[in-house]
């Protein structure tokens, strides 16, 4: 929990596969979070099982998927913070694959406290094709990361320079699903997350991504989850780089943790929160 004001307005942090809460917020206090926090929010970082501080940590034992988090611990993170925050608003930002699962959790429940939501870099899709996409998602996290499973148990993704943070089995086989091949389809009950959205009154939704994103949150792949969703219009695409008038062309990861990213584009969330209050 970061915090200046303890009773801002609730921001609630959710990070992606094979990575912790940590891409929001470093030793030093520089981050995401710890800007919010100065900013008068009170902002509320998730590990997800296993990841992070979260314990005990990921080993060839955890039989966790996602579906466990989308039904079990986002309800439980944002129930927590309700009764911390006694029934105020709350926004909800995620990196990467978290912005998948909180709008899987949106389609399942009907949740009013949730006032707006920002993602970076979340895509559902991974269909752009280049080097970097085949390299590092075809051969590497595919390919690779199967065999890496295969021998361990869980993907050890930290020891082999895969991500941040370890990713049971099941997790990681859900998430390739529906990242490579599968429709945005529950596969323990067919709950069809896309059609729901399709239909439904979603949060108005601000997605960001690097212009240097080549492959886990390529702008066309944005775009295409926008789109699979609704293409609410309430909703908002900025692709940050130096041609639309930002200091630096991003990627997927230093679009939370590059330090120009304080003037650049944290002001943007700021004010986008405030007006969905």
């Amino acid at each position: 929990r970061f915090y200046k004001n303890p009773d801002g307005i609730a921001c609630f942090l959710l990070h992606g596969s094979i990575e912790n809460g940590r891409i929001f917020y470093s030793k030093s206090g520089k981050g995401l979070a710890p800007y919010l926090a100065k900013q008068g929010f009170d902002v509320y970082v998730a590990d997800l099982r296993g990841r992070g501080n979260s314990e005990p940590a990921i080993d060839k034992g955890h039989t966790y998927n996602q579906t466990d988090a989308i039904l079990g611990e986002i309800p439980a993170f944002l129930n927590e913070i309700d009764t911390l925050k006694k029934g105020m608003p709350i926004h909800a930002l995620a990196h990467s694959w978290g912005g998948v699962l909180l709008l899987s959790y949106i389609a399942r429940f009907n949740d009013a406290r949730i006032r707006s939501m920002v993602f970076f870099g979340t895509k559902r899709r991974i269909k752009v094709i280049n080097w970097d996409r085949i390299w590092r998602v075809q051969i590497l996290w595919n390919k690779i990361g199967h065999l890496l499973i295969a021998k361990h148990g869980y993907l050890p993704a930290v020891k082999y320079g895969f991500g941040s943070d370890n990713e049971p089995k099941e997790f990681y086989r859900q998430v390739k699903e529906w990242a490579i091949r599968g429709p945005w389809i529950d596969e323990q009950d067919g709950f069809d997350y896309a059609n729901i959205l399709q239909n439904k009154t979603v949060p108005p939704t601000l997605y960001l991504t690097g212009a240097n994103d080549t492959h886990l949150g390529h702008p066309k792949d944005v775009k295409r989850l926008m789109l699979e969703v609704g293409n609410k219009p309430s909703d908002t695409i900025k692709i940050i780089g130096k041609a639309n008038g930002y200091a630096h062309n991003y990627d997927h990861i230093n679009l939370l943790t590059h330090p120009l990213a304080l003037n650049d584009h944290f002001p943007e969330v700021v004010q986008w929160l405030r007006k969905h209050e």
